[in-house]
């Protein structure tokens, strides 16, 4: 693709800078994290000032389409999945829906003592056993999102279930437990160093934490989920109607 605007046009620079940058991003060699040319040199190139180019960059950051990073450069931010807060479904369901195929990387089942936290939320006793799943999921070219769900004792669950089959299923087909209700908490936070072991990135790196509390039908707890999403490959969504 040739890099080139018109200077004489009444269209004004930066506004020719951004739809060439559009087009730019939707080569194949930028694509999901391509790094865009040096500043400097764009602008030297184009023949306007790093102050017009960035009027550009700023705008299409803003969108979510560029990511800048200190010390690396400009980058052509990776396409991202939009899940919904007015939507609830398990992720299997999420994915299906939306068309995107993903993959188990790992799947450990493991008993674990409840803490306070589990406890309250459960309503057993400090140190109950309860069964822990933790799953590390994503695409073919690697990890997004680290799982880890906790099970109310009273489902009876025993760890040997097929956990590669969608976990709603499992809980209604096979428990005749009905997940209803899903209370959900979101927040930022830097990766740790074994969240970004597990998803791929760097240390320190932005992750979006989601926590959802998964009651029945009466209210009975059923389920304490907690997740951990690259936050360059996810978008949260909400619908407000007044």
């Amino acid at each position: 693709m040739e890099l080139k605007i018109d200077h004489k046009s009444p269209m004004p620079l930066h506004a020719q800078v951004e739809m060439l940058l559009r087009k730019l991003i939707e080569m194949p060699e930028y694509q999901n994290g391509g790094l865009l040319p040096k500043e400097v040199d764009l602008a030297k190139k184009l023949g306007i000032s790093r102050n017009t180019l960035r009027q550009a960059t700023n705008k299409l950051e803003y969108e979510g389409l560029l990511i800048r990073k200190k010390g690396i450069g400009t980058k052509v931010a990776e396409k991202s999945i939009t899940t919904n807060l007015d939507n609830w479904l398990s992720f299997t369901q999420e994915m299906s829906d939306k068309g995107v195929g993903f993959k188990n990387y790992a799947i450990e089942v493991k008993w674990v003592k409840a803490d306070e936290k589990l406890a309250n939320f459960f309503e057993v006793k400090i140190n109950t056993e309860i069964l822990c799943l933790c799953r590390l999921r994503g695409a073919a070219d690697g990890p997004f999102v680290y799982f880890e769900s906790y099970f109310h004792p009273r489902i009876q669950m025993t760890g040997k279930e097929d956990f590669s089959r969608p976990l709603y299923e499992i809980l209604e087909n096979d428990y005749h437990i009905i997940p209803t209700t899903s209370k959900e908490n979101l927040k930022a936070r830097s990766a740790s160093k074994i969240t970004a072991e597990r998803l791929e990135i760097k240390k320190g790196e932005p992750v979006m934490v989601r926590e959802r509390f998964v009651s029945d039908p009466g209210g009975r707890p059923i389920e304490y989920n907690i997740g951990f999403y690259n936050a360059e490959k996810f978008t949260y969504s909400i619908t407000i109607t007044r």
